[in-house]
């Protein structure tokens, strides 16, 4: 593992763990290039939270930190307006992954949002998109996937989702989480909001990172999320619960490797020695960024087909993703063929350079 990798590890260690790092340590390394690895991995405001920590002012760390907080706090009270519109209107809703995590991170703003995640009643679907145009929200992509996106500017995005997981995902996540409800709780102080239990929301964030970690990948930040839950919850969790639910959902040897692997890596501010197996997790984690690389997408999808089978697929995607993928599929599934002709036209008026990028991953794989 090269020094700028150590660095990460061992700045994001001290900020969970409420540490100041050496100074010295830190006038060593190459910050310019360093924000480059940090804003990739989503982590600049704990980066620089260490760095201030250290007596250490970056200006461009500084500015992506500020920029942080504000939009925790515009999502923060955006997501109060929209909850107290699905209360009026009487639409059930469940809070998810970003909007929880971070409140457990050990300073404000530590840990960055994207988003607002909110599960919420599929039946509403037209209320809830009248709510959200009405709150100065863009409809971007409705009834077209799993979640509906909305976005008001500058900095304001949800994804508001119909259904935890789709049936393009594993199939062991769709038919767990197809009724969510069953393991849904509701809260105390609302009459429509909805919470998971520690244990649940845990065996969530865990089967929606498999999700992005079994495709593209994931980067370093889940690993982050896993140590501080289990940190701020790990003693009063059941394991035994989250070890039978993580089985049923096929995961649990993944769970149980990525929490050792959590544990040990950002329990101390020394590299702790790791296995040959742990090492190439760990470097998966720390080559993939947020939201993974299209090399690793690729990678995975080979090691069950061969490239010409990869690529029909590409060509020809099953019924399920046509009709989430192209709206009047989805309405009269027998135009598939008409949505295939417009998805290749789509491809290659508007999406060449990713068209580009998959020829050229293909040939260097």
């Amino acid at each position: 593992m090269n020094g700028i990798y150590q660095d990460l590890i061992y700045l994001l260690t001290c900020a969970v763990n409420d540490l100041t790092p050496d100074r010295n340590r830190i006038q060593a390394m190459d910050l310019e290039q360093f924000y480059k690895l940090a804003k990739f991995h989503t982590v600049r405001s704990a980066v620089n939270i260490t760095l201030e920590r250290a007596e250490v002012q970056d200006k461009a760390f500084h500015q992506a930190y500020k920029k942080a907080v504000r939009k925790n706090i515009y999502l923060d009270m955006e997501r109060q307006t929209i909850f107290s519109e699905f209360e009026r209107h009487e639409i059930w809703y469940l809070p998810l992954k970003g909007s929880i995590l971070k409140d457990l991170y050990p300073e404000n703003g530590m840990r960055e949002m994207a988003d607002n995640d909110v599960l919420y009643d599929f039946d509403k679907q037209k209320e809830v998109m009248q709510i959200m145009l009405e709150n100065g929200y863009t409809a971007e992509s409705v009834g077209q996937s799993h979640h509906d996106v909305y976005m008001k500017p500058p900095v304001l995005n949800f994804e508001l989702h119909t259904e935890l997981f789709s049936s393009v995902h594993a199939e062991s996540l769709f038919r767990y989480y197809q009724n969510p409800k069953q393991i849904m709780q509701k809260d105390s102080d609302n009459q429509y909001g909805y919470h998971f239990s520690d244990e649940d929301f845990y065996i969530f964030m865990t089967a929606h990172e498999y999700k992005h970690f079994s495709g593209s990948g994931t980067g370093i930040r889940s690993l982050l999320d896993c140590y501080v839950y289990c940190k701020v919850k790990g003693d009063s969790l059941d394991w035994n619960y989250i070890k039978d639910q993580t089985e049923k959902l096929e995961i649990a040897d993944f769970e149980q490797e990525r929490r050792k692997l959590a544990l040990k890596v950002f329990s101390s501010v020394s590299m702790p020695e790791l296995t040959e197996e742990e090492q190439e997790l760990l470097m998966y984690y720390l080559t993939a960024g947020t939201y993974g690389t299209l090399e690793n997408s690729i990678r995975r999808k080979l090691k069950g087909q061969s490239k010409a089978e990869y690529i029909l697929h590409q060509m020809f995607p099953n019924p399920d993703y046509m009709k989430r993928s192209v709206k009047f599929v989805g309405k009269c599934p027998f135009l598939y063929p008409a949505g295939i002709v417009y998805r290749w036209g789509r491809v290659l008026l508007i999406r060449r350079d990713n068209l580009s990028r998959m020829v050229k991953m293909l040939k260097k794989l």
